[in-house]
């Protein structure tokens, strides 16, 4: 039986597009479904049909160039499908990059330029400002009619000294059945303040669970959030079975909420700003999308607070682009690992990798009070969020150096000798998680 579903991943990778069956993957972007064409039937064999979890015993057969293929055309029908299904929301930028429609954003635009654009035709939506970070913006719709990547063009003109991209979505980066379009009623939020707090999530909202042991307190940065999430409720419990004192919280920032274009760079700027207000000292982002300016912004703002971000490197694979916000600078990067302490084959490599933790083979918190599976990057950056927290207890940029070393010293060399780009400095938070 598995060799015949492996073959039949073979023949379907390479299928043309025309050819695929119309089936459905578990959620795992913002606040919506996935995409309605898939690579159907090699996605259904793939993924568990209960759930949702890779079978990771069939990728580990496929050779690179057919990882490659397959788990390239999974991104591209993932991307394809959420522009399809809201398009009312939410268009492709100069890069190709899904972000939100219509709206172009502009850091450290001066009023001529902005009065520039007013007489170009274009419309200021909003002169936002970050507390917590000290950064402004300002939100231009587009005229009528016109695509983001022609009007970006036409705005940097008028603005040179301006940095000026879309407000760019950023998905999740797992690969089971725990997406952010997984939610519940607000009653079932985990709820409570969480006044010693020393991490931060940015994500989808956390629902009460057992599993669920340090307090957690949620903000929305969404319409309709915090609403919880599958997603979102599996991190918080792998953060609270990692941690030694379950008296020091967690802050949880839900930037999907109801909004079909949520999850933008936007929303994480001001999650990231509230968290630096709360002087969080370290941050885990299981997100992955394209550089974006207000980001990168953002993330440079925090991390001159004293605030360590950890991010998830994705599951796009070894031949996918760099993925943001792991490859920024000062970001640490964190891939995943089997029980066997084998790399995951669908982890990116391009994207730097400081850190493995387990990333398969472990259990977690679902809506619903249910535990389950959970299998990707996602899962095993809040593992070495939390040990480095465990260093970091609270942000000052005097002690980051000690902190990292110290999390350096605890990781479990895998891989080549020494630091590489699988695996980075190795393994940390071996026995965190529930298996």
């Amino acid at each position: 039986m598995k060799a015949a579903r492996y073959w039949s991943i073979i023949v379907i990778i390479f299928l043309p597009a025309a050819a695929w069956a119309q089936l459905s993957l578990p959620g795992v972007g913002p606040g919506s479904a996935l995409p309605e064409r898939t690579i159907g039937e090699a996605t259904s064999i793939v993924l568990d049909p209960v759930t949702g979890a890779v079978e990771g015993h069939l990728l580990d057969r496929l050779s690179r160039s057919e990882l490659n293929a397959l788990l390239n055309r999974m991104r591209i029908d993932r991307v394809n499908r959420f522009l399809r299904e809201n398009r009312a929301y939410v268009e492709r930028d100069h890069n190709g990059d899904p972000a939100v429609r219509g709206i172009l954003v502009a850091t450290g635009i001066s009023e001529p330029s902005i009065s520039k654009a007013v007489a170009s035709g274009f419309t200021v939506v909003e002169r936002g400002w970050i507390d917590g970070l000290d950064i402004s913006f300002v939100k231009f719709s587009t005229r009528n009619g016109a695509s983001l990547k022609s009007e970006r063009k036409k705005l940097k003109k008028i603005a040179r000294e301006a940095e000026i991209s879309g407000d760019n979505i950023y998905f999740t980066s797992a690969t089971a059945a725990t997406g952010a379009a997984a939610s519940l009623p607000a009653a079932a939020l985990s709820g409570g303040s969480a006044k010693a707090a020393t991490i931060g999530l940015i994500d989808g909202g956390v629902a009460r669970h057992d599993l669920i042991k340090i307090p957690v307190e949620q903000r929305g940065f969404a319409k309709g959030g915090p609403v919880s999430s599958a997603h979102g409720t599996a991190i918080a419990s792998l953060i609270s079975m990692s941690r030694e004192h379950r008296r020091t919280g967690l802050l949880a920032a839900d930037i999907y909420g109801s909004d079909p274009a949520g999850g933008n760079a936007t929303a994480i700027a001001r999650a990231l700003g509230w968290m630096a207000t709360r002087k969080i000292p370290v941050v885990t982002i299981s997100l992955v999308g394209p550089d974006n300016g207000l980001l990168r912004r953002a993330i440079r703002s925090a991390q001159g607070k004293g605030m360590l971000i950890v991010a998830a490197v994705g599951n796009d694979g070894p031949a996918a682009p760099p993925r943001f916000p792991a490859s920024y600078k000062g970001v640490l990067g964190v891939t995943g690992v089997d029980r066997r302490h084998r790399a995951l084959p669908e982890a990116g490599i391009a994207t730097p990798v400081d850190f493995a933790a387990p990333g398969a083979d472990i259990k977690g918190a679902s809506p619903g009070g249910k535990t389950v599976p959970l299998r990707g990057t996602s899962f095993a950056a809040p593992l070495v969020a939390a040990r480095l927290a465990a260093h970091y207890p609270s942000p000052d940029i005097a002690a980051i150096e000690k902190a990292v070393t110290g999390l350096i010293h605890e990781a479990r060399d895998l891989g080549k000798k020494g630091t590489d780009k699988v695996f980075g400095h190795g393994l940390v938070c071996e026995s965190c998680a529930a298996r």
